[in-house]
């Protein structure tokens, strides 16, 4: 399952994301992390130090491998080179899986030790001093993009992305690459105008869509949320003596997390898991090319001298029984 954490900044968006990573590594369960924002704070929220974090290998410094890996023996593509974060796979590509070891994990994903279990943590890389005024951080979020595009994932098998805060979300359609995603928002007003132009910019792609109230205090604070949100409110999370302790490096198993909090994770859980029920890979597909031939009309075939739209195999729709392809 292909899992989204959004919300605007501050609203505890990366702590709810690593928490949710934490207990669904208590599970057993295969899981690969994502850090996909700009601030690059979820490796520390895992427990790593800063030395740590800062040694996560940068998804976007390996984008001509990834690129290289992924084209497999497509004669769609010509070269990696024309590969852009959009570009889709089609006969002849290879694919990623969950549970596999491949050359974009090797390069790009490192073990991160979650109590007695263990998780694959993926980082798109901060912003360097040479890009600083003149590159856009969603350059940045493409190598996770084109990974997306090419992932094969089933039921028990969970990618969880840390998205790029507010709706930045919206600048690529890496948005719509997710069987769920979890909106944190505070109970203010601030804290539920992202969820109403996230629900505004979804609506015409399906995109299956829950609020996770945080910092939540009172009663109060839960019937303002339902008042502003309805329906697509799932759980509520409030104060956490275990989270502050985290915060300050004096982590305790997770297993002592309040009773509360664990319960709000495991409806998380419950509700990613629902959502495969209604996975559908054909709208997935279509929806990926869409995007693919937006850009390739915007910027890409510009960028690269080519007509990308040529790279869209049209009797091609991704699919888990695909899972077990890789072209030498």
């Amino acid at each position: 399952m292909k899992i989204a954490f959004v919300g605007k900044g501050g609203s505890g968006k990366t702590t709810l994301s690593s928490l949710f990573i934490r207990h669904l590594a208590t599970t057993g369960a295969p899981v690969v992390a994502v850090d996909a924002d700009i601030n690059q704070h979820l490796g520390a929220a895992l427990g790593l130090s800063d030395e740590e974090t800062a040694a996560l290998p940068a998804m976007g410094a390996h984008l001509p491998l990834i690129k290289e890996y992924l084209r497999g023996a497509n004669p769609r593509i010509a070269s990696a080179d024309t590969m852009i974060k959009t570009t889709p796979p089609g006969e002849g590509s290879r694919l990623l899986g969950v549970r596999e070891d491949n050359p974009v994990y090797d390069a790009c994903a490192r073990p991160v030790a979650l109590d007695d279990q263990g998780i694959r943590l993926m980082a798109t890389g901060p912003f360097t001093e040479s890009d600083l005024g003149v590159a856009c951080y969603h350059s940045k979020v493409g190598a996770v993009e084109l990974c997306l595009n090419h992932l094969v994932d089933g039921p028990g098998e969970y990618v969880v992305v840390d998205m790029t805060a507010g709706s930045d979300s919206f600048a690529s359609g890496m948005f719509t690459r997710f069987d769920m995603t979890f909106l944190v928002a505070e109970p203010t007003r601030k804290g539920v105008s992202v969820y109403r132009q996230y629900k505004e910019y979804a609506r015409d792609f399906g995109v299956a869509l829950k609020v996770v109230g945080n910092k939540v205090q009172g009663e109060d604070d839960v019937d303002f949320l339902r008042a502003e949100v309805g329906d697509d409110l799932l759980v509520t999370v409030g104060h956490s003596d275990w989270v502050r302790a985290m915060e300050k490096g004096r982590p305790s198993p997770f297993a002592a997390l309040e009773d509360r909090n664990r319960a709000a994770l495991r409806a998380l859980q419950r509700t990613a898991d629902d959502s495969y029920a209604h996975r559908d890979w054909e709208r997935y597909t279509r929806q990926m090319v869409h995007f693919h031939l937006r850009n390739a009309e915007s910027w890409g075939n510009a960028r690269t001298g080519a007509d990308l739209a040529a790279q869209v195999d049209p009797s091609f729709t991704l699919s888990e029984g695909l899972s077990a392809v890789q072209p030498a």
